[in-house]
């Protein structure tokens, strides 16, 4: 069995470490939170204690972490991959981090003798507990082809973008076009219920026209039930959107609906809002009205 190393096992990491060990890898997890192992363990993996000890020995190492700094510390801290793996290890990194700093952890990666690519994935915690993520794909092509049957366990839709760091880019798009669609979605929802429509029947002939979407799908239920508990995060969501904005000004790209959602987000998330499903937003959008957060659809 190929020895695997799972570092971060939170809301998509652990259902990914999951399915990897069910895929016939020998799967060694660790997180900060040990417990967030139960899952892993509960399928034949192993619980380590430290990153030293999950990633010695192991033939590849992937990492599923909140944000730049992280991976970095994952990476080349002393007791990170790169002092602990052997030189040859390849490294695949599914967190959604900045493209710039990708591209340089990708050359120090390198330059230590291991490979690696950026492999950001979509498809939140459904997607991770369906094996149905969809994964943007950056580095060689010959490290990529070596990796594929990994990002086969855990994706459904898995599409080389470039070099490393032009996964992290297309990620960055995708975050930008998701909270948009979620903003959309959450205005078209309070503008239904303040004229008393039949919302089932609105959303499903919306669903069934232009305006339908993968987002409508996986998260009307949320908004009209008003139950945000998290498959990704307002506050990851926050991090993303501050990646967008600030790669497209230095290309010298203009979002100007990226930056007012991208400040929706920021004020979901300094209302208090930010350990809730970005569906949340939602809850922006009645503050914004003057609606009560626990008004009934039908009031």
């Amino acid at each position: 069995m190929t020895h695997l190393a799972f570092i971060g096992l939170g809301i998509m990491g652990s259902p990914m470490a999951v399915h990897l060990q069910k895929a016939g890898y020998d799967v060694s997890g660790y997180d900060l939170a040990p417990a967030a192992a139960d899952a892993l363990v509960a399928v034949g993996g192993t619980r380590a204690t430290s990153i030293a000890e999950a990633v010695t020995g192991a033939e590849i190492v992937t990492i599923m972490v909140p944000d730049s700094p992280q991976v970095e510390e994952v990476l080349t801290a002393e007791g990170g991959v790169l002092a602990n793996a052997s030189p040859g290890t390849l490294v695949i990194d599914f967190s959604s981090i900045r493209p710039d700093v990708t591209a340089n952890l990708a050359a120090r990666t390198k330059a230590a003798g291991f490979r690696i690519i950026d492999a950001p994935v979509s498809g939140g915690e459904p997607g991770a507990r369906a094996a149905t993520l969809s994964i943007m794909v950056g580095g060689e092509p010959s490290d990529i082809e070596a990796a594929w049957p990994v990002l086969e366990a855990v994706g459904q839709t898995i599409v080389r973008v470039g070099p490393n760091g032009a996964g992290q880019t297309v990620k960055a798009a995708n975050q930008l076009i998701v909270a948009a669609n979620i903003e959309a979605l959450s205005e078209a929802v309070a503008f239904l219920e303040a004229y008393g429509v039949d919302l089932e029947a609105a959303i499903t002939v919306l669903g069934g026209g232009l305006a339908g979407s993968a987002v409508l799908d996986q998260k009307i239920r949320k908004i009209l039930d008003r139950e945000f508990a998290p498959g990704f995060r307002i506050d990851l969501h926050h991090k993303d959107m501050g990646i967008v904005t600030s790669a497209a000004r230095e290309k010298g790209v203009v979002i100007p609906l990226g930056a007012l959602v991208a400040q929706l987000v920021a004020s979901a998330r300094a209302c208090g809002d930010g350990s809730l499903d970005h569906s949340a937003l939602f809850r922006g959008v009645e503050r914004l009205s003057g609606r009560s957060l626990d008004q009934s659809r039908s009031s």
